[in-house]
């Protein structure tokens, strides 16, 4: 019987309420959201699955490397065509020769994702291990229910053969109610008829449908139910046989907002991290179809859950980070570094793959080239960082500073920050004898010393140039420690590149 034996979540650090909603349209429609989750500028739902994903393999002490199966589920791609499991499958070092999916096209994309998931697991009778990533950021017109009420997400689950939360039943139900909510091809915004009654009906129907499939009748501790709104869920209580307190139990709505294909996952991960005895699931995809899931857990479940926001926009903030009101990228284009030349350097900006000498154990990023300590030709060995340094240089990039490239995310973001940042040498590289290093061989580029007592080399550092994110510009000064994640850095030709940024290091 298939497992949840870690889990992950994430949502973005920026937050805007519903009085700044008020201000700006003299209403709020998005029943019952409190306040709900915005993208950064460089955030999409490939960064922020990123996020929930290295989570969830922390929680379960896992390596990208241990990962058979990988699914990612999202109704908000960054692109309309294209494996978007290749791009994460090597952010988080995943075999090139594992199974991967996409889910995509509905809200139920996430739940879909889970099934295969378990499917893949069951049919597994040596053990696998999976990891199904979902993340997602609806968006509406301004002045739209779907707008006002959308969030933004992610949640991560390890799947395997046993382990604390069972997934004791499963069920599916699907009923055709076209034009609840829907999205055509080359718009970037969801819609819907706006039909109250018509949309109850799909929603309660569908969600009772999948319920009554299973094969025992659910008595849960907490009940996660799709959450287009902060009320929705709870007229389906009836259909679902639950009491509307299960669902307040698991709600994640009122604070974070509408959640898309990850509003069941990120609230399923929440209930587990809560250690939630018996938890039943369930999706909604218009159109409309829905998944549902009883869970039964028998100890603690490891999690890594990050659902706290930091800092309130205006509305004009919202819009800006949106990009909704901002000028595009200037003429004149700026450095082209072609899609080829990008995805040599995937190693090197996705997972931080340097290149220590075989002679000296200096360190060189990227790996290329002559050994700058001592010369040697000789191929360095691959070594991948630790994802942590320290701040050596920094200065802020202000409005009319930024390289053409990064006009426009300029123009979004706001001011940010520029450094040149001492990646320290990965955990089983810094034990490593520092005596080479010593002798005066080094370029600047690297360090390393003794420790007081003389047996190891202190951790050995390679300088890199980095952007700041997750944070103001003021928030990183020299001597700060930085910690590393994945954003989108710029899109040229019609392609996102993706890459490394640095953020203060979290306690």
């Amino acid at each position: 019987m298939t497992a949840v034996t870690a889990v992950g979540a994430y949502t973005p650090r920026f937050r805007i309420s519903a009085e700044a909603f008020e201000a700006a349209w003299g209403h709020f429609q998005a029943a019952g959201i409190s306040e709900k989750a915005v993208p950064a500028a460089d955030e999409d739902a490939l960064t922020m699955g990123y996020e929930a994903a290295i989570r969830a393999l922390e929680a379960a002490e896992l390596e990208g490397t241990d990962v058979d199966w990988l699914a990612f589920a999202t109704s908000t791609p960054p692109v309309a065509e294209g494996d978007l499991t290749a791009r994460l499958g090597a952010m988080l070092a995943v075999s090139e020769s594992a199974t991967r999916h996409v889910f995509t096209g509905s809200t139920r994309a996430g739940t879909r994702a889970i099934w295969a998931g378990v499917d893949a697991i069951d049919a597994n009778a040596s053990g696998a291990t999976a990891l199904v990533v979902t993340a997602d950021a609806p968006v509406g017109h301004p002045d739209g229910e779907l707008d006002h009420a959308a969030g933004a997400g992610a949640a991560a689950l390890v799947l395997e053969p046993d382990g604390p939360a069972h997934i004791a039943d499963r069920a599916e139900f699907a009923r055709p109610y076209p034009g609840t909510r829907f999205r055509n091809t080359g718009d970037d915004e969801t819609q819907g008829l706006g039909v109250t009654q018509y949309d109850r009906r799909a929603f309660t129907q569908t969600i009772g449908g999948a319920v009554a499939e299973l094969e025992r009748e659910p008595d849960p501790e907490a009940a996660v139910i799709q959450a287009p709104d902060g009320k929705l869920p709870y007229r389906a209580a009836g259909a679902a046989g639950v009491d509307t307190d299960d669902i307040q139990a698991a709600a994640t709505v009122h604070d974070l907002g509408d959640l898309g294909a990850a509003s069941v996952p990120v609230s399923l991960a929440a209930a587990l991290a809560a250690g939630t005895g018996s938890i039943l699931a369930v999706s909604y995809g218009s159109g409309a179809g829905a998944d549902a899931f009883a869970l039964e857990t028998a100890g603690d479940v490891p999690a890594r859950i990050d659902l706290e926001g930091e800092d309130t926009l205006s509305y004009a903030e919202y819009l800006r980070q949106r990009g909704v009101v901002t000028t595009g990228p200037p003429s004149g284009g700026g450095a082209y570094v072609s899609v080829p030349s990008w995805q040599r350097s995937i190693p090197q900006r996705y997972r931080l793959e340097a290149g220590r000498c075989p002679d000296c154990g200096a360190l060189s990023f990227p790996p290329t080239g002559a050994c700058d300590g001592c010369g040697t030709l000789d191929a360095a060995e691959s070594v991948e960082l630790a994802g942590t340094g320290t701040v050596e240089a920094v200065t802020t990039i202000s409005q009319g500073g930024a390289p053409p490239e990064f006009a426009s995310h300029q123009s979004r973001s706001g001011d940010y920050a520029a450094a040149i940042v001492a990646l320290d040498a990965a955990a089983d590289d810094r034990d490593r004898d520092g005596d080479e290093n010593r002798n005066g061989n080094g370029n600047g580029n690297e360090t390393a010393g003794a420790n007081t007592n003389g047996d190891t080399a202190t951790p050995r550092t390679v300088s890199v140039p980095a952007m700041g994110t997750d944070a103001a510009p003021d928030a990183f000064a020299v001597g700060d420690r930085v910690e590393t994640t994945i954003r989108r850095i710029y899109t040229q030709e019609g392609v996102t590149r993706y890459g490394f940024k640095i953020r203060p290091q979290t306690p």
